[in-house]
Formats: C-alpha cells, structure tokens, sequence
C-alpha cells in the first residue's frame, strides 16, 4: 500500500521539468526559487573546478535565478 505522500511524488515526477543548466525535461532535481535544477547538472556542477570553463557557463545561467520574471 503507497503512503498519500509517495501517490504525490510519483504523479509530480511523471511529466517532469525543464532543468535551468541543460534545459532538458527531467523528473530528479531540487527546485531553486522558481526554477528547476535536475539530479545530473546539480552534480557536474558540484564537482567541476572553478578553473574549468564550464563553471563559468554554469554560473551566467545560474544568475537568472536572481531575474524575477517579466509578465506583461
């Protein structure tokens, strides 16, 4: 028998969502402010060296999770 709480999570992680790094539909990840980080990027990111050029691609996209959104 699944919990109310495990029904919830399985029905959530069905469709997914866009990751802000590789802007991939997945259904792991955290969810920072508004925006999703899945499982995968969340650990490149944590294990690339700050010298890596990448890092600095991760962190421009990383910003817009300081841009509030524009609605018109």
């Amino acid at each position: 028998i699944l919990k109310p709480m495990e029904v919830e999570w399985m029905s959530k992680s069905n469709h997914g969502e866009t990751c802000i790094i590789c802007e991939e539909n997945k259904t792991e990840g955290i969810h920072l402010y508004t925006k999703f980080l899945c499982s995968d990027c969340e650990k490149k990111i944590i294990s690339t060296s700050t010298s890596d050029p990448e890092y600095s691609d991760y962190v421009k996209k990383l910003k817009s999770l300081r841009t509030p959104p524009l609605y018109s």
